[in-house]
C-alpha cells in the first residue's frame, strides 16, 4: 500500500545488495535464497549458544525475537532510517541482511494471522448460512389458510392492477409541504456524540472524529427544522469543556435555526450533555463506558422538553419525539435505549460500519484480532451496531452498495430474508415472530444556498479576468484562500485538479500523487491542489495522518512537483465553497480517489459549483455519478486509469462542459428539501407498524405530601373505629386493608383526582435493591434477606414521610419474589414497584400487585412470543452438550418471559453466542442468565432491569440521578448494565457468592471495561461487608432523607 512506500524502498535496496558482481535480478534472487538458508542455520546455531554470556550480540536473533514478540512495523521503519544513514559498506550490508531476515519472519507471522482469521470468518459464515437456512425453511411453507389468502390476494391484484406496483413499497405516501395533514407540531431528536459538533465554523478534518458526519447532522437538523410540520429538532451531542478545544463546545445549548414566524422553543438546537469527563476531549473509541450516562441524561432532557413543548402547543399534553435518530454505532446504541424507554420509533444511520472495517484490517494482516480490538474497540462497536439493527424501525443508507456489501455482513440483517418477511407482512401472512429491519436508500442532502448565480457558466469567465496575466496586478479582491493556494503555483492559470479529504490512508492520496507525477502530459496541462485538513506541526498529528502527510511531501520531492502542487496548512470550513469556485474558475476537475467511499458528499458539493468529477468505483460514487452523469469512475488502485481520466476531462473542453452542465442540471436530486421529504415519508410509513401506546407521565397533585398522608391516616383511624372487629376487639388485618383501599378509592372518585391519596410521582428519591444473592447451586442466600431488611430500615424515615420510594429489581419470578418477601417478614406494600423476571414484568404492591399495562405494551415490540419457545433450547446447547442439559422452567414462565433451568455441568452457550444465533434467524429478544447461571430468562428486546428503572423515572417524574441502586460485587448477566449510568450505585461487599458473568461475553467479545468504568464517581464501594455496612450513614451521605 502507499503508506509502505519506505518498505518498497528498502526491499529494492536489499535486492541490489549482495554480491557486488551481481548484474541480473535472477542472480540476486538466487543469492537471496541462499542467504536465507544461511540465516536459518545461523539462528539455530545461536540458539544453541544463547547461554554463552561472552558471545557477541546478534542483531539477527534480536530482530527475529522482537518481530515474533512485538510485531511492530514502525520499528522496522526506524531501523531502515539507520540503515540508509550508515556509511560503512560492510555494516550497511549486515544491517540489510538482518532486516531481510526480519521481514521474512514478519511476512510469515502475517500469513499465520491471516490464516487464523480466515478460519474464524469461514466458521462464522457457515453459522450465518445455517441460521438463514433455518429461517428460510420455517418461512418456506404456508399453512392452508395462508395459501388460500395468498391466492385471493393474487387474484385481486390481477384484476385491479392497472399500474405496476413499485418495487420498494407500494404503501409509501410522499411527504409534501402543501399537504395540510403534515401541519403537526412534530419533535425530532437526532444523536451524534463523537467529534466536535457546532453550527458555525466547523473544524472538519481536525481529527478523525470530526469529519463529514458532523457536517451532515448539523445540516440535517437545520433542514428538518425548516420543513413544514416540524416544530423542533434537537441534535444531542457530548459536552466538552476541555482546554484542548474551543469553549463553544462546552455550551449546553446552541441555536442552529429558528423560523422567522416561530415562537416558543421551535427551531433546531444543539444540546450538549455530559458524557464522561467534561474536561477531556475523548476519541470515539474511548467513549463506550460512558454511553449509559449519556442515555440517562438524554432521557431527562427529552422528558423535560416533551412536557415544555406540550405546554406551549398541546395544552399540557407531552409531545414525545416523532422519531429518535442515531448516527454511527455509539449514537445508535443510545437511540435504541431511548426508543425502548419512551416507546417511540428509532432510525439508524451507520455512516461507516465496524464489521466492514474489521474485515479489511484482518485482510491487511498487520494487526492480530486482539490488537485490532484493543486499538479500535471494534467488537464493542459491532455489538452496538447489531443492537441498533435489533431496535431500529428503519436504517437509512446512502447507497445500495452499503446495504448489500456492508450491512449484509451483520448477524441481524439479511437482504433476502428481509424481502421475504416484507412480502409476507404485506400479504397478511404470519412472519412467525421474525423481524428484519427495513433498509432505505436516501442520499444525503446538500445546502445549495451559498451557490450563487455567479457559479453558472455564463457569468464565470476564466481566472485571467480576475487576476490578469500578472498575478501581482489583481483586478478584483481575491478570497484569502485563493491567494494561499495560488502562491504554490508557478502558473496559477492552469486548470486545477482538486482533492479534498482527511489525511487518511484510506483516502488514497499517494496513488493520486503518483499518477500525477508520472504523467507528463497531465503535469503540463494542470495543477494539483490537496486540501488535507488543518495542521500546525506534522509530528504532533496522529500516526496515520502524519504518515500520509510525510509521504505527500516525499512524493512531491521525488517527482519534483514544486510549483505544480498546492498543500496549504490551514483552511476554514467557510472557505470550502471558495476552494471549489477557484477550481471551477480554472476549468478544473474534482477527484475522490478513496479506496472505498461509503457515499461521497464532496462529489455533490463539487457538482454544485459546476466541477466535473473523477471518483472511485468502490461505493457510493457509483450511484452519485449515475444520477448526475457528470464525470468518470476509476479503479483507485490503477495509477494509469486515474491519470487517463483526469487528462481526458482536462484536455477535452467539450466533455468538460457537458459534464458541468449535467451536474448543475441534476443537482436538485441531492437537495436538503428533497432529502427531508423522502426521510419523513419513510418514517411515517415505518411508524404504522410501531406500537401505538405512549408513555403517560403520572400527574403530580398540588397538595403537599404531608397533607396527603394525613388524609390517609385520618381514614385509617376512622375505619379502625367504624370497621368490623373480631370478638376480641381486634380488626381483621385483611378486612381492614380491603376496607381502607376501598375507602381511599371512594374518596379519590369523589374528588375526581386519581392521585390525591397516593402517587409515587411525589417521591424525591428512589432506593433500588438489585443484589443477586445466590449460592453455588443457584439458591437464594440469607444475604438477600439481610440486604432488604437493612435497606428498608435505613430508608424507613423517608418511606414514612413519602419522600423516598423503594423498588426491587430481581431475576426471580413474581411468585418467588412474594414468597421470599413473606418469609422475610417484610411488608410488601412498602415497595413502590416489584420488577421481576429480569425486567420483563412490573407490579405495583400499592395497587394489589397489579401489572403495569403500559409497560407490557412497551415490551410487545418485536417480541417473538411462542415462536421462540422451542428455538432457545435447541440453540443454547453446544454441539457436544447433553440433550437434557436445559429444560423449560414452567413455574417461572409468563407471557413476556420464558425461563429455562440449566442442569449442573451442562454445556451451554454464552449470551453473546446465543444472541448471535437468534439474530441470524431473525429473532429479536434479550437474554439474561440468573441464579448463578442455573436459569436463563428469555425476555423481550426492550426488557431489562435498567430499562424498567428508566421507564419508572419517566412515569413518576423522578430524575435518575436521584436514584441509589444496591448491588453486589457480581450478579446476573445484566449486572454491567445496572452499574453504569447517572444513578448512584452502591456495591456491597460479600453480598453475592456466585454470579453469572462467566456466561456473558464470548472469548472474542468485548470486555467489562468497555461497558462501564470501575472508577466512576457514581459507583461507591462499601468498605465493609454487607452485614457490617452502615447503610443509614451511606444514604444520609448520598442525600437520601
Amino acid at each position: 500500500m502507499a503508506v509502505n512506500e519506505w518498505l518498497n524502498g528498502y526491499l529494492e535496496a536489499i535486492l541490489d545488495v549482495g554480491s557486488s558482481s551481481s548484474n541480473s535480478r535472477k542472480k540476486n534472487d538466487n543469492e537471496g535464497k541462499h542467504r536465507m538458508n544461511k540465516f536459518e542455520e545461523k539462528e539455530k546455531d545461536e540458539e544453541r549458544k544463547e547461554d554463552n554470556n561472552n558471545k557477541l550480540f546478534s542483531p539477527t536473533k534480536y530482530f527475529v525475537e522482537e518481530v515474533i514478540n512485538s510485531f511492530d512495523e514502525s520499528d522496522l521503519y526506524r531501523t531502515w532510517v539507520k540503515v540508509i544513514a550508515t556509511r560503512n559498506t560492510r555494516e550497511r550490508s549486515n544491517r540489510l541482511e538482518n532486516m531481510c531476515w526480519r521481514i521474512w519472519h514478519l511476512t510469515r507471522r502475517k500469513k499465520q494471522i491471516a490464516w487464523d482469521d480466515a478460519q474464524r470468518l469461514a466458521k462464522r459464515r457457515i453459522e450465518r448460512e445455517q441460521g438463514r437456512n433455518d429461517a428460510a425453511n420455517d418461512l418456506s411453507e404456508l399453512s392452508e389458510g395462508e395459501k388460500e389468502k395468498d391466492n385471493v390476494i393474487n387474484a385481486t391484484e390481477y384484476v385491479v392492477k392497472e399500474k405496476p406496483i413499485p418495487r420498494i413499497n407500494s404503501e409509501l405516501k410522499l411527504w409534501s409541504d402543501s399537504d395540510d395533514s403534515n401541519s403537526n407540531n412534530l419533535y425530532i431528536v437526532l444523536i451524534s456524540i463523537h467529534g466536535l459538533v457546532r453550527g458555525e465554523n466547523m473544524e472538519l478534518g481536525r481529527d478523525s472524529d470530526t469529519g463529514g458526519q458532523v457536517k451532515y447532522v448539523v445540516e440535517l437538523a437545520r433542514a428538518l427544522a425548516n420543513t413544514k410540520g416540524i416544530y423542533r429538532v434537537d441534535l444531542l451531542t457530548r459536552q466538552i469543556a476541555s482546554p484542548e478545544v474551543d469553549s463553544s463546545y462546552g455550551e449546553p445549548i446552541e441555536m442552529l435555526s429558528c423560523p422567522p414566524d416561530g415562537s416558543g422553543s421551535c427551531g433546531a438546537y444543539i444540546i450538549r450533555l455530559p458524557c464522561g469527563p467534561r474536561d477531556k476531549y475523548i476519541p470515539k473509541e474511548s467513549l463506550w463506558p460512558y454511553i449509559p450516562e449519556f442515555v440517562d441524561g438524554a432521557l431527562n432532557h427529552i422528558v423535560n422538553m416533551a412536557k415544555a413543548l406540550g405546554e406551549q402547543v398541546e395544552g399540557g399534553k407531552p409531545i414525545w419525539p416523532y422519531v429518535i435518530h442515531g448516527h454511527y454505532a455509539d449514537a445508535g446504541e443510545i437511540a435504541a435505549h431511548l426508543s425502548g424507554a419512551l416507546n417511540v420509533p428509532m432510525v439508524l444511520t451507520g455512516h461507516s460500519l465496524g464489521r466492514n472495517k474489521f474485515e479489511q484490517l484482518l485482510k491487511q494482516g498487520r494487526l492480530s484480532r486482539e490488537a485490532i480490538n484493543a486499538t479500535y474497540k471494534i467488537m464493542r462497536r459491532i455489538e452496538a451496531e447489531e443492537m441498533g439493527l435489533d431496535a431500529a424501525d428503519m436504517v437509512v443508507t446512502s447507497t445500495r452498495q452499503e446495504i448489500e456489501e456492508q450491512w449484509g455482513l451483520y448477524d441481524g440483517f439479511d437482504l433476502k430474508l428481509e424481502r421475504k418477511l416484507r412480502v409476507r407482512r404485506r400479504r397478511g401472512v404470519s412472519c412467525l415472530g421474525r423481524n428484519m429491519t427495513r433498509m432505505v436508500v436516501i442520499p444525503p442532502g446538500m445546502d445549495f444556498s451559498y451557490v450563487t448565480a455567479h457559479d453558472s457558466m455564463e457569468g464565470e469567465g476564466d481566472l485571467k479576468s480576475l487576476i490578469g496575466s500578472d498575478r501581482a496586478q489583481s483586478k478584483k479582491h481575491l478570497p484569502p484562500i485563493w491567494s494561499e493556494i495560488m502562491r504554490f503555483f508557478t502558473n496559477p492559470h492552469k486548470p486545477t485538479i482538486l482533492a479534498l479529504s482527511r489525511p487518511d490512508p484510506k483516502k488514497n492520496v499517494m496513488t493520486l500523487l503518483k499518477a500525477f507525477g508520472e504523467c507528463k502530459p497531465l503535469r503540463e496541462l494542470a495543477n494539483l491542489t490537496l486540501i488535507l485538513g488543518n495542521r500546525d506541526d506534522i509530528e504532533e498529528m496522529s500516526d496515520s495522518s502524519s504518515t500520509v502527510l510525510t509521504m505527500v511531501l516525499k512524493l512531491i520531492d521525488k517527482y519534483d512537483l514544486y510549483g505544480q502542487v498546492a498543500y496549504p496548512k490551514h483552511h476554514k470550513q467557510s472557505e470550502v465553497p471558495e476552494i471549489y469556485r477557484l477550481a471551477a474558475k480554472t476549468k478544473g476537475v474534482f477527484i475522490n480517489p478513496a479506496l472505498v467511499e461509503p457515499f461521497g458528499l464532496t462529489l455533490i458539493e463539487a457538482a454544485a459549483y459546476g466541477l466535473p468529477v473523477v471518483a472511485t468505483k468502490n461505493g457510493g460514487p457509483v450511484d452519485i455519478l449515475k444520477a448526475l452523469n457528470n464525470g468518470l469512475l476509476i479503479d483507485p488502485h490503477d495509477q494509469k486509469a486515474i491519470a487517463d481520466a483526469l487528462l481526458k476531462l482536462v484536455a477535452d473542453k467539450n466533455l468538460w462542459l457537458e459534464c458541468r452542465k449535467n451536474g448543475l442540471k441534476n443537482i436538485h436530486r441531492f437537495s436538503w428539501p428533497e432529502h427531508c421529504h423522502n426521510y419523513l415519508s419513510h418514517i411515517e410509513h415505518c411508524r404504522n407498524r410501531h406500537p401505538t401506546s405512549r408513555l403517560e407521565i403520572m400527574p403530580i397533585a398540588e397538595e403537599p405530601i404531608s397533607d396527603s398522608l394525613r388524609d390517609v391516616e385520618d381514614l385509617s383511624l376512622r375505619f379502625s373505629i367504624e370497621g368490623d372487629s373480631k370478638l376480641n376487639g381486634e380488626m381483621d388485618p385483611a378486612a381492614r386493608q380491603k376496607e381502607l383501599i376501598e375507602a381511599i378509592s371512594r374518596r379519590v372518585s369523589s374528588t375526581g383526582n386519581s392521585n390525591a391519596s397516593f402517587c409515587p410521582g411525589r417521591r424525591q428519591r428512589l432506593v433500588v435493591i438489585a443484589a443477586d444473592c445466590y449460592d453455588i447451586e443457584g439458591n437464594r442466600t440469607e444475604a438477600f434477606e439481610a440486604i432488604i431488611k437493612n435497606v428498608m430500615k435505613a430508608a424507613g424515615p423517608g418511606i414514612r414521610s413519602g419522600r423516598v420510594g423503594v423498588v426491587l429489581l430481581t431475576g426471580l419470578s413474581l411468585k418467588e419474589t412474594i414468597e421470599a418477601l413473606n418469609s422475610f417478614d417484610v411488608n410488601i406494600e412498602e415497595f413502590d414497584a416489584l420488577v421481576c423476571n429480569s425486567g420483563s414484568e412490573m407490579y405495583y404492591p400499592w395497587k394489589d400487585l397489579m401489572a403495569d399495562p403500559d409497560y407490557e405494551a412497551h415490551l410487545e415490540y418485536r417480541w417473538p412470543g411462542e415462536n421462540i419457545r422451542s428455538m432457545v433450547p435447541r440453540l443454547v446447547k453446544i454441539e457436544d452438550g447433553n440433550e437434557d442439559g436445559i429444560a423449560e422452567y414452567v413455574s417461572a414462565c409468563s407471557s413476556k418471559c420464558y425461563s429455562y433451568s440449566v442442569k449442573p455441568g451442562a454445556k451451554i452457550r454464552k449470551i453473546d453466542d446465543l444472541r448471535q444465533r437468534l439474530r441470524m434467524r431473525g429473532f429479536r429478544c434479550n437474554l439474561v442468565y440468573t441464579h448463578a447461571g442455573f436459569r436463563l430468562n428469555v425476555i423481550p428486546l426492550f426488557a431489562s432491569r435498567k430499562q424498567a428503572l428508566r421507564y419508572l423515572s419517566v412515569k413518576w417524574g423522578i430524575d435518575l440521578s436521584k436514584a441509589v441502586i444496591f448491588v453486589g460485587e457480581r450478579g446476573d448477566t445484566d449486572y454491567e448494565e445496572l452499574m453504569a449510568g447517572i444513578q448512584k450505585t452502591l456495591v456491597l461487599r460479600d453480598a453475592v457468592e456466585y454470579g453469572s458473568e462467566r456466561l456473558l461475553h464470548s472469548e472474542d467479545g468485548f470486555k467489562r471495561e468497555d461497558v462501564f468504568t470501575l472508577d466512576s464517581p457514581n459507583i461507591i464501594y462499601a468498605d465493609k461487608s454487607y452485614k457490617d455496612s452502615d447503610i443509614s450513614a451511606i444514604l444520609e451521605h448520598l442525600g437520601v432523607p
